[in-house]
């Protein structure tokens, strides 16, 4: 209900397959009201999330029946490769990219092998990445469309399901290719709203700011997730606002710092940063750039206080806009894995449960009820009617003060003096293309 998504990987799939194959792309919201599967097809290739991943077994079992090849692909049956074998044809196993040209040759010649391994893992180049088929689309189902601008994370984040599983390095695709999307996309959608599908976008700061350069030609709206560190350079937040960057979600996890302690297996940058969260916050703000602070509660240093104290954060802070989820654990994650050790999964391979908004961990520091209450409560206080027009009325009230948004900023900010980074630098997230 927030963001109707396509799937970016079929899509970018339907970009690498040959003419000769006719190709359509479907969508399946909720198997119990599809009605009858379409019909017709060769080969049926899905991607499914876990939370719908027995939904996405379904229609591969109904397919295999009437005696057409599966081949399924993704984080969760690049996680799960056995399991997934078990209801189709072939599992891709990795990156899709490097291994769909020999699925489609296999297939031609009649023999797809159970497994396709990506090896060495994350190794595939994005300078050869495909312009997706979004003209497979219908815009009007859609209220953004996504564009990947990089894949992978320099934090190790332990709770993380996303494209850390399928790279161990940080990567980012060319400018030209980007805006190449981009232009593909405004032939179907005139004036997109484009949700840049990165995991930590301009990590790679140079990079960025050359395609924030060409972006701010393209006449665009857009949301992107990156980390607390685009606080700390303002040409990146002038060009960010003058490229039509609406939003930027960033994972605060939570406000205290025991709770930021060890979630990231690599450091502890997160934690570092605690003190300057409400700083960084206002900086980007002031540049008309909305934050949608991100926190997941039950973390391993959570008590039944945490409720509270986010509440509080969000009000002093002046976030324009929250988002609340549990701890989650996927699988294929450290978390998974190290809860799983400790007796603390609810229920083996319920893998409905991921879905962010149902519990599926034994929390540490409290119990499951106190965490499935205490998380109502905070949802129904955040969201209220009032809070939701105070943070908003907050907002504008601080552009109308802010020089770094409307018709001067450009001006003034030319003629400013540099200032003191907001932000603690001393383990800034380092990344480049071979990172």
């Amino acid at each position: 209900m927030i963001a109707s998504l396509p799937s970016l990987s079929l899509l970018t799939l339907a970009g690498l397959t040959p003419p000769k194959f006719e190709v359509e792309y479907r969508e399946i919201l909720d198997l119990k009201t599809a009605g009858e599967l379409p019909g017709g097809y060769d080969l049926v290739a899905i991607t499914s999330l876990s939370a719908q991943i027995f939904e996405a077994y379904a229609v591969a079992d109904f397919y295999r029946a009437k005696g057409v090849p599966v081949v399924m692909g993704g984080l969760h049956v690049t996680s799960l490769p056995d399991e997934a074998s078990e209801n189709c044809t072939s599992v891709v196993v990795g990156e899709g990219e490097p291994n769909w040209p020999e699925v489609l040759d296999d297939f031609e010649r009649g023999r797809l092998k159970p497994f396709y391994v990506q090896s060495p893992r994350g190794q595939y180049d994005l300078r050869e990445a495909p312009i997706p088929r979004f003209e497979l689309l219908d815009p009007e189902k859609y209220n953004r469309i996504t564009v990947q601008t990089s894949r992978g994370c320099p934090h190790k984040c332990e709770f993380c399901a996303s494209s850390i599983l399928l790279t161990p390095r940080y990567k980012v695709k060319p400018v030209e290719k980007v805006i190449a999307e981009i232009q593909a996309i405004k032939r179907i959608w005139p004036r997109p709203f484009i949700e840049f599908a990165d995991d930590n976008s301009f990590v790679h700061r140079e990079h960025y700011k050359a395609l924030l350069r060409e972006l701010a030609r393209e006449d665009l709206r857009w949301f992107t997730e990156a980390d607390l560190s685009v606080a700390q350079d303002e040409e990146l937040l002038g060009l960010m606002r003058d490229s039509g960057c609406q939003q930027v979600l960033i994972g605060l996890e939570s406000p205290g710092g025991v709770s930021l302690d060890g979630i990231e297996l690599k450091s502890n940058w997160k934690a570092r940063q605690q003190d300057y969260y409400q700083a960084a916050i206002a900086r980007i703000q002031s540049y008309g750039i909305t934050v949608n602070g991100c926190f997941i509660l039950g973390l391993d240093g959570d008590t039944p206080e945490v409720f509270e104290n986010v509440f509080h954060f969000v009000k002093d802070s002046g976030l324009y806009e929250v988002q609340i989820t549990f701890l989650t654990a996927f699988p294929g994650t450290p978390l998974y894995q190290r809860l799983q050790r400790e007796r603390r999964i609810i229920r083996d391979k319920a893998w409905e449960l991921c879905t962010l908004f149902d519990i599926n961990i034994v929390p540490k520091n409290m119990t499951v009820a106190e965490l499935q209450s205490g998380f109502l409560g905070l949802a129904k206080r955040l969201y209220s009617t009032e809070e939701t027009a105070e943070r908003r009325s907050k907002f504008k009230q601080m552009l109308k003060k802010s020089r770094h948004f409307g018709r001067r900023a450009k001006r003034e900010q030319l003629m400013e003096k540099p200032l003191t980074s907001l932000i603690h630098a001393n383990e800034e997230p380092k990344g480049s293309p071979d990172s």
